[in-house]
């Protein structure tokens, strides 16, 4: 017998970091109000409460779990029975372990798909130095971190790099205190621009790549120093080759290779896939791979290098 699919969406956070308010407004978008039946199973109550009453109207119904121990396949299982939804949200308790929320106790038809998690900027410090632990089990699993009540302190570099030590996929996205622009803030990047060689290390190539490619004239005359794979695509001449990492953009299914074009002044033969750590000064050209003007790599120095523990490259 088919069973249809049911996608879970896990929100992890402290107390009062925003998830009722986000699982609320997710369900008043468009993208996500189509009237299917969504069962919202609530772990903990924070200032911010559910109007069954609007709920209704939706389409979505709120269940409550009060102990971390009454979780269970067989409570699950009577939900799914009873409500029949389409899709559920689950708001987890910060302070519980989030292994017993994990797929073993869902439905069989039930399918973990995205994990988000909500932080408190304000708090994210002291949360940070006094409950570290707390913090990596929540979000070492998310897809999806939002740093919510960002100000004109806040240092994304340092919140990203923070993150990203224990959780390389994690997209991280900021929301900021009513009346602030956080777009005016000045773009900060993991590696200094003004060096007289812009060193990238391998956490930072995807950052580096897509700044390069949306902003190319900010390295032209630059010279970079990185870690990458040697390739050359069928039908390149010997003195040029697409030097690049293979990147995750989304899930497993979804890998792209980002490269850039490089020219070097003598031939150049090695195995594709190897790994080599490149020296070479962009400057910006019209490449037909591009179909538009962009960044070209003109090589200065070529090695071996060791391949990386983790060689994806995550947003």
């Amino acid at each position: 017998m088919f069973h249809r699919e049911i996608p879970v969406f896990l929100f992890t956070g402290f107390l009062e970091s925003g998830k009722t308010t986000f699982i609320l407004d997710t369900l008043s978008q468009d993208y996500f109000a189509t009237g299917e039946r969504t069962l919202i199973i609530a772990c903990e109550e924070g200032e911010k409460e559910y109007d069954t009453e609007m709920l209704r109207k939706k389409n979505a119904y709120v269940e409550y779990i009060e102990n971390k121990e009454d979780i269970s396949a067989k409570l699950l299982a009577s939900w799914n029975a009873s409500h029949k939804p389409r899709r559920v949200l689950i708001e987890y308790n910060g302070m519980w372990p989030v292994e017993d929320i994990l797929e073993d106790v869902y439905p069989d038809n039930w399918v973990l798909t995205q994990v988000i998690s909500m932080v408190d900027y304000t708090t994210f410090n002291m949360y940070w130095t006094n409950m570290r632990s707390m913090v990596i089990d929540q979000l070492s699993m998310s897809d999806m971190v939002i740093f919510n009540r960002c100000d004109g302190t806040t240092g994304r570099n340092d919140l990203r790099r923070c993150i990203k030590v224990f959780n390389k996929k994690a997209q991280i996205a900021y929301d900021w205190v009513d009346g602030f622009d956080g777009n005016a803030l000045p773009e900060t990047l993991p590696f200094n621009v003004d060096a007289p060689v812009i060193t990238i290390e391998d956490d930072d190539y995807g950052i580096w790549y897509m700044d390069a490619m949306e902003n190319s004239n900010k390295y032209a005359g630059k010279t970079v120093n990185y870690n990458c794979i040697f390739f050359r695509p069928q039908g390149y001449p010997m003195n040029q080759f697409v030097p690049g990492r293979f990147a995750m953009t989304c899930c497993a299914d979804d890998i792209t290779y980002l490269a850039l074009v490089c020219k070097t002044a003598n031939d150049v033969d090695l195995d594709d896939r190897q790994w080599i750590n490149i020296t070479a000064e962009i400057k910006v050209e019209y490449v037909r791979d591009y179909h538009d003007m962009g960044p070209v790599l003109y090589l200065k120095d070529i090695k071996t290098a060791e391949k990386p523990e983790d060689d994806l490259v995550y947003f």
